[in-house]
This record gives C-alpha cells, sequence and structure tokens, in this order.
C-alpha cells in the first residue's frame, strides 16, 4: 500500500482535479487516511484468498453509482479484477496477470526486465500505454499531525520530550523466518542505545510477540513494548515519533520510509533491488551471499540449529548497523 501510494502521487501529477477512492481491506484505512492524494477508502468485505463471487458481483454493482471512469488494478489475480467489472467502470486498467482478457480492457503486457521494481510496475499503470519506461516515481510520503500524535503519546503514556532519541525495532517479517534478523541481534542493539539514552520501541502484530519478548528480556524490559498493542494506524503515528528505524524487509519497513526517518533495511532472503525502501534516508545492508536471494519462507541449505541456518541475516551485525545509526 506504501508503494501504492506512488501511484497515487502520478495520478495527481497528471490530473491534479482528480478524485482517487482506493478499494483495500479495512485494516488498511489508518495508512490510506494519511496518504493526501486519497479521498476515500472503501473497505473491501472478502478476505484475503476468498473467492466471494457473490459478494464481488453486489459489491461491483453498488459502486456503479459512483460514476468512475476508470480503475487501475495492482493485483494480478483473476478475482481482483471482477469488482471493477461488475462495476461497469469504462477503463479497467491493469497486467494482463491470471488471463484477464474480457475482465479488462486496458490490458498490459508486463515487461519484467523494464520494470525491475514493485513501484515501477505499479506507476506505469498510470500512463498511456506508450509511454516511455520506466516511469519516474514519486517518493511515498505518510503526513502526520501533531493531534495523532498527541493522541498516541496520551493514550501509551509516553514520556518523551524534546530531548528524548527513539529508536523503533521492528523484528517481524509476515513472509517467514528467512526474512528476520536474529533477535539476538536485535537485542544487542537495545542494549547499546539505552545505554546511550536513547528509548528503544519495539513494533510488530500479535504474531511478533515472542520475538520483542525474547528482545526485552535480553535488556532486563528496557524496552517499550507496542508488539500486538497497536492498530496500524497508531503505529504508524507512534513511528512518526522516532529518531531511527531498524527493521526487516516488511510493511512498518515501508511506513518508516514514507515517514521520511533514517531507516535501516536488513535483507535475507528477499532482494532490495525489487521492493527497496523508498526513501534517500534509507540505507540497505545484506550480506550478498550468493544464494541470495533465495526468496524461501524458510532458509533451503541448512536445517534450523544448523550454524549457516540463515546466514544471510546472522552475517550482518549489529556492530555493522550501530555504524549507520544517527549520533
Amino acid at each position: 500500500m506504501v508503494m501504492a501510494q506512488s501511484l497515487f502521487l502520478t495520478l495527481k501529477q497528471h490530473a491534479p482535479d482528480c478524485l482517487i477512492d482506493v478499494l483495500a481491506p479495512a485494516w488498511t484505512s489508518g495508512l490510506l487516511a494519511r496518504m493526501p492524494e486519497v479521498n476515500r477508502a472503501i473497505a473491501t468485505p472478502l478476505s484475503h484468498g476468498q473467492f466471494g463471487l457473490l459478494a464481488r458481483i453486489r459489491l461491483g454493482k453498488r459502486l456503479r453509482q459512483e460514476g468512475y471512469g476508470q480503475t487501475i488494478i495492482l493485483p494480478n489475480s483473476w478475482k481482483s479484477a471482477l469488482i471493477p467489472f461488475f462495476a461497469d467502470i469504462p477503463i479497467r486498467t491493469g497486467y494482463i496477470g491470471e488471463c484477464r482478457w474480457g475482465l479488462l480492457n486496458d490490458a498490459r503486457k508486463l515487461d519484467k526486465q523494464t520494470l525491475t521494481m514493485t513501484v515501477q510496475r505499479f506507476v506505469a499503470l498510470a500512463a498511456p500505454q506508450s509511454a516511455a519506461l520506466p516511469p519516474p516515481c514519486p517518493t511515498p510520503r505518510l503526513l502526520i499531525s501533531n493531534g495523532q500524535q498527541q493522541t498516541v503519546i496520551d493514550k501509551f503514556k509516553l514520556g518523551i520530550d524534546g530531548q528524548t532519541k527513539i529508536l523503533a525495532l521492528c523484528p517481524g517479517a509476515e513472509y517467514g523466518e528467512a526474512k528476520r534478523w536474529p533477535t539476538g541481534h536485535f537485542a544487542e542493539l537495545a542494549r547499546q542505545q539505552t545505554r546511550k539514552g536513547w528509548q528503544v520501541w519495539l513494533f510488530g502484530s500479535e504474531k511478533d510477540k515472542v520475538a520483542a519478548g525474547q528482545i526485552n528480556q535480553a535488556v532486563q524490559g528496557g524496552c517499550m513494548d507496542f508488539t500486538g498493542r497497536t492498530t496500524l494506524a497508531e503505529a504508524v503515528d507512534l513511528l512518526s515519533l522516532a529518531h531511527a528505524v531498524v527493521s526487516n524487509d516488511s510493511g512498518l519497513m515501508h511506513v518508516a520510509a514514507a515517514l521520511d526517518k533514517p531507516v535501516i533495511a536488513l535483507y535475507g532472503s528477499s532482494d532490495p533491488h525489487f521492493t527497496p525502501p523508498l526513501s534517500a534516508k534509507a540505507q540497505i545492508l545484506s550480506s550478498h551471499l550468493a544464494c541470495s536471494p533465495c526468496f524461501k519462507r524458510v532458509c533451503p541449505l541448512y536445517p534450523p540449529g544448523h550454524e549457516s541456518h540463515t546466514r544471510c541475516l546472522k552475517d550482518i551485525k549489529p556492530e555493522q548497523v550501530l555504524e549507520k545509526l544517527p549520533p
């Protein structure tokens, strides 16, 4: 969704008066509310992977009354093109994907050799098919108000002032363990920064509570653990208070980059050239092993417990990250 903001910005550049509504899962609404280019977020009634043909037909027919002129469909699945089709939107733009002829009437063939980055693939859909590729991609920018910041400060009773420096650690990655830097390495960062007087905050979903707990335990409870305690919108607002962010290749990494924070992004099994953090302040660390990127959820070469298991991440040492953090 953060990378999609580059598309929204491009559409506004081409047509400043256009209204952009975004159909997406309800949990993204807090993120979309912090994108000034978005007119309205429409929550899809379907969960991830659910087909729900009748629900798609009903929603499509309900959206007809909105009078949309164009839809741009970012997922490449066949079912994702059904709602715009039943909404009878005149121009339905997207990549051919899963044989979507008929559902799309502005169907594009994806040139993966030219459009090497996900964000480029999104932004290219804003231009005519004859446009030169790859397109320029505006940098995502989430806007957080002072009021939104104060709301989370009050809710979580945060003792911060203008002198307090905050390091945000994001130890999770939904995709799998082959994208997660060792918790021991995160703990060493936390230990070193708390000694310098920084506050260390831990972010993630309910699934990341174990990893966050291990980090916090290693520093005798010296971190503030927000994992599983916030909505996405609250996590965004809290991250806007941080002075630096260290993250695996995850959604929160992209959020931190879009907040214009100094980000240290850690890459193991994934490709930093394909989905990099879109910010001049972001720095990428990768071991550049011959076996990476493998794009696997679990290290395919060595079993858990082996000294070389997920070596692509283990070989990125805490000292390398500490060198890149602001003073």
